[in-house]
């Protein structure tokens, strides 16, 4: 894991989240362009966050007044992006290198996939741009 500084917010934000789903969490992104927090744990650990019937995960937005969003660390680049972009089903990742030297992915679904991938107004997409650039330093993601 790269070495990232959490702010104040942040672990504020990391300390209501593990009080809350008894889950402790890897990091703590806020996202202010999609008005949300998202919430990185270890693999496995997501449903618990959750909670039943996504209990957990409301108490906290009812708190802080933000879309929250849990998603499973990946130890490789291709894991994080496929759990980025979950519930869709993703085939493949390929990380490439432009003739610039900009790490690009290219995350491969069904077509029938397209939409869940990329979400409601691009949010599962750009939540897997900046995970992916905040941990392996790719400039972009894109759907195949």
């Amino acid at each position: 894991m790269p070495n990232i500084r959490l702010t104040e917010e942040e672990l504020r934000y990391i300390a209501l989240f593990e009080n809350i789903t008894g889950v402790p969490a890897r990091d703590c992104v806020i996202d202010r362009a999609n008005d949300r927090i998202i919430f990185i744990v270890d693999k496995g650990f997501a449903g618990l966050a959750v909670g039943k019937g996504g209990v957990n995960i409301r108490r906290i937005r009812e708190l802080i007044g933000k879309s929250v969003e849990v998603v499973e660390y990946g130890e490789t680049p291709e894991e994080l992006i496929k759990n980025c972009l979950y519930p869709a089903k993703v085939l493949a990742v390929k990380i490439t290198k432009t003739a610039n030297g900009r790490k690009v992915a290219v995350a491969t679904v069904a077509p029938q996939e397209k939409a869940i991938a990329i979400g409601k107004g691009g949010k599962n997409i750009n939540r897997a741009r900046i995970l992916a650039k905040r941990y392996f330093d790719i400039d972009w993601v894109t759907i195949a």
